[in-house]
């Protein structure tokens, strides 16, 4: 079977915008009934992202298998409504390992083990063989693999990836191989002038490493490129002036694919890699690619349509709000429930600690600020994290929600919170506390997993995709309303701790009811307080399958309450 490629690299800065390029581009191609997949490569040494921070590296996106991968994964698989498996996003490390493995095993045994051609040569049969596993129910190999090069061109950690894509070109031919490199074109000066020497710079060294590009993808501020400059970069980097395209700022993600087709991209790509003349295209499959498409369309176009009066305002409590990346797919599963339900999405941000009186006794007006961002807010969403830094605040925003019935949704360590706070305020239990922001806690509302290692952090929790069932007695839940009502639900999952299961009748007493729990019936999966508008707690990552035509339920729910239709939709259920 013929499989074609599509290599996005980049230039210039890190950043640039290769991920949802590289997804817009799969996206076109499915939308033509072409079957997708894609790989993103790494080029540090982790294994997987597991153990990177959040503030040096953004979102941990977590999949099905497990799989600690790169955020472009998610963005790859909401684009695409794939899914993906962590042998999808290669790492500088996992090449490295494996190579070591077969040398220990004598695999290589005679010959010197070196970056070409036993690194360079793993990289490529990774890339073949991932190339071909399904990404979705039907079974069938993919069409086109959309390859990710992450970094910069010219990067030393990325020099092995490159040099195996030079060789990979001719491995799999000319007709099969296509490469669009990003890059950027700044404006400069008062009058605004773009430049393209980076560009240039940029190209050059792509070619020299012996990669030459099929389509530039310009990024630029401006609505589009200057006059000559289109022509000035077709010049002096070798390609026809149709093959570079701009790409500008635009209000939203979503309207890259549509930016990319209005240039070309899908009909270039389609005469480059002779895809007609080598691939079988499904009749069904083309219908559900139109389909698909229109209904992406009508997402983009009621975005543009909606006003000030349609915004809802939600409160994203968290602790790495400096870097918005840190909440990637959460920001997508708000997008994403906000426009299936024709609201302009607005997110007032706030670091938890800033809720605190220890930053009010040093930052007065910071903590002012944040407090009044907090209560002006229709809904408040308490998110996922790490260690002790700013989880009071979370518990005082969590109280904030129950007290004044304002919607709230707790995610991972957020539905932690939501316990530890109605255990402190309601059941009277002033010392409760979770083992991992207080170890020698009197009362462990929050205890660690005891099948979990506490000496290897990496790919040691609790991770992908498992079921939860919902109690007997619940058919009235709003949650499992929202999930539409069955008995199980999969979602994925990534934490260490859970809530302590000797304490649950003491909090279920009081009103707390954890409606949802896993297969053994022995760990809480979901929270949900009784006599309140929207207050629920999911043990899980709801964000991690959300998709811009099928949002989120969680989500759903702390937008339809947020904005007083969360009861007249759950009677139309």
């Amino acid at each position: 079977m013929v499989k074609k490629y599509v290599l996005v690299s980049g230039g210039v800065i890190s950043g640039i915008g290769k991920g949802i390029i590289a997804s817009s581009t799969g996206l076109l191609l499915k939308t033509m009934g072409l079957k997708v997949t894609s790989i993103k490569i790494d080029p540090y040494l982790n294994i997987d992202a597991g153990t990177l921070s959040p503030l040096d590296h953004g979102e941990v996106f977590v999949l099905n298998d497990g799989g600690e991968v790169d955020l472009d994964l998610g963005n790859y698989e909401r684009y695409l409504d794939v899914t993906l498996s962590r042998a999808n996003n290669i790492t500088t490390g996992k090449i490295y390992r494996d190579v070591i493995e077969r040398e220990r095993k004598g695999d290589y045994l005679g010959k010197t083990v070196q970056v070409v051609p036993h690194i360079t040569d793993a990289i490529q049969d990774w890339v073949e063989r991932v190339a071909t596993i399904p990404v979705d129910d039907s079974g069938e190999e993919p069409d086109v693999c959309i390859i990710e090069l992450g970094g910069t061109v010219g990067d030393i950690e990325s020099a092995p990836f490159v040099e195996a894509m030079r060789q990979f070109q001719f491995r799999v031919g000319h007709d099969n191989f296509a490469l669009i490199h990003v890059s950027l074109v700044p404006t400069i000066g008062a009058v605004g002038e773009q430049k393209t020497k980076p560009t240039q710079a940029s190209i050059r060294d792509l070619r020299g490493l012996g990669l030459s590009p099929d389509l530039i993808a310009c990024r630029c501020e401006k609505t589009g490129l200057d006059e000559g400059i289109q022509s000035k970069i077709s010049m002096f980097c070798h390609v026809q002036p149709h093959q570079v395209l701009a790409v500008r700022d635009c209000s939203s993600t979503y309207h890259v694919p549509e930016l990319l087709k209005d240039q070309g991209l899908v009909d270039f790509l389609w005469k480059r890699l002779k895809i007609e003349e080598t691939i079988t295209i499904s009749p069904a499959l083309k219908a559900k690619g139109d389909d698909m498409w229109k209904k992406w369309n009508m997402l983009t176009s009621s975005q543009e349509c909606l006003h000030d009066s349609d915004c809802v305002t939600i409160a994203l409590v968290g602790k790495y709000t400096h870097l918005q990346d840190s909440y990637a797919s959460v920001i997508k599963a708000l997008e994403h429930a906000t426009l299936t339900l024709r609201k302009k999405l607005v997110i007032k941000w706030i670091e938890g600690s800033d809720l605190e009186i220890e930053t009010q006794n040093s930052h007065p007006m910071k903590f002012h600020n944040a407090w009044q961002d907090l209560c002006s807010a229709q809904g408040i969403l308490v998110t996922g994290g790490f260690g002790r830094r700013g989880t009071d605040g979370k518990i005082a925003a969590a109280k904030w929600a129950r007290e004044q019935k304002v919607p709230y949704l707790g995610i991972c360590l957020g539905l932690q919170i939501a316990v530890i706070e109605f255990a402190r305020n309601v059941c009277g239990l002033s010392e409760a506390h979770s083992i991992e922001l207080e170890p020698e806690t009197k009362l462990p509302v929050v205890v660690y997993m005891p099948e979990i290692s506490k000496t290897h952090l990496g790919g040691t929790m609790r991770l992908g995709l498992r079921p939860t069932e919902f109690q007997a007695g619940t058919e009235e839940s709003t949650i499992r309303k929202l999930y539409g009502g069955g008995s199980t639900v999969l979602e994925r999952h990534r934490h260490r701790y859970e809530v302590n299961p000797e304490m649950i009748g003491q909090f279920e007493a009081k009103g707390l009811r954890f409606v949802g729990k896993d297969e053994t019936g022995q760990r809480m999966e979901i929270v949900e307080l009784a006599d309140h508008p929207y207050f629920v707690g999911v043990q899980y990552h709801p964000e991690l399958l959300t998709r811009p035509l099928k949002p989120s339920p969680p989500f759903m729910g702390l937008i339809l309450a947020a904005t007083g239709d969360l009861t007249q939709h759950i009677s139309t259920l």
